[in-house]
């Protein structure tokens, strides 16, 4: 079986034909349009029939961004593509693409790879943050990816940690604590423009002994490690995996850690400690978990319809 698997993100979308086992057969990337849902569409059926002229497809598998019914194919909210709010999109894509399409929300995707084949596969419950633009999340509960009534459970970047009765778009966690916001953080303290600062560059200076770009990784480590003491304390998973680009530098995983211990050292009260861990999949994590989510839906009989079967929904007359 080979599966084209397609990461869509806010600037690139990274493809993938794998097989069934995992093996990447050819991969590639395209910017992602930025104005239409059809030039997306469209974006998407170019890659279908590209890799069907060199592999039999037998189904694609979709990460992207926003709020998503999985079940039903549906876009609730696009995330960083807001052309794709209240949108069908599988059905629409069934007029160019005639196999089997699963879809799922980019960090979910993520989660899944690390549940079955990466840093979570040996728990029964665990937790999963993801840190780029914003910070995805998501939840394993007795080994199957948790979605919740309305598909939003784990999207911790919409955790108010503003006291303001009004909050602002600044006072949820996702804009707080992303990689972004730690980058431009130590840009705004440096005086230079935020486009003159990454996350390697900022953990460059890090390495480097800055003491400014020390005091961002502690506060920025510190509010991390706020909302993965409160999550313990919720759902009392057995480990959280942490993920995106920054997660490939030790230091930050050991910034957390220590202000986690810090943070149990001082609760007055006997609580379940979080174990925290590297996720096993950096940029090739979100393909990966596509493809988990594929073969599960697979597995599970679910989305069994086929071009055929939705053609008089999805074409006129």
């Amino acid at each position: 079986m080979n599966v084209l698997t397609i990461d869509i993100g806010g600037t690139f979308i990274k493809y993938a034909t794998m097989s069934d086992d995992g093996i990447i057969l050819s991969r590639g990337k395209v910017e992602t349009p930025q104005n239409s849902r059809n030039d997306l569409i469209e974006t998407l059926a170019g890659l279908y029939r590209q890799e069907e002229e060199k592999f039999n497809i037998d189904g694609m598998a979709i990460s992207l961004p926003g709020i998503i019914d999985s079940e039903n194919g549906y876009v609730v909210m696009g995330g960083a593509l807001r052309y794709n709010d209240d949108f069908y999109l599988r059905h629409a894509l069934y007029q160019r693409c005639p196999v089997r399409i699963v879809m799922e929300n980019d960090a979910k995707c993520a989660v899944m790879a690390e549940a079955t084949v990466g840093s979570l596969k040996d728990v029964r419950n665990g937790f999963a943050l993801i840190f780029g633009t914003m910070v995805g999340g998501g939840f394993v509960k007795d080994r199957e990816l948790y979605r919740g009534k309305h598909f939003s459970a784990g999207e911790v970047s919409y955790i108010i940690t503003s006291r303001s009765v009004d909050p602002s778009i600044e006072g949820v966690w996702g804009n707080q604590c992303s990689t972004l916001s730690l980058c431009n953080r130590y840009a705004r303290i440096k005086g230079r423009p935020v486009e003159e600062v990454d996350g390697i560059r900022f953990f460059q200076a890090v390495e480097d002994g800055d003491p400014d770009a020390r005091s961002c990784l502690d506060k920025f480590a510190h509010e991390v490690a706020i909302q993965i003491f409160n999550i313990q304390n919720v759902l009392d998973p057995d480990r959280f995996a942490i993920g995106g680009g920054i997660s490939a530098q030790p230091t930050l995983i050991d910034a957390i850690r220590t202000n986690l211990n810090r943070l149990y050292a001082y609760c007055p009260y006997h609580v379940a400690q979080a174990e925290v861990v590297t996720c096993k999949f950096q940029n090739d994590a979100n393909l990966v978990g596509a493809l988990q989510c594929y073969l599960a839906d697979v597995k599970d009989g679910e989305n069994v319809e086929t071009f055929d079967t939705v053609r008089e929904a999805v074409l006129p007359a």
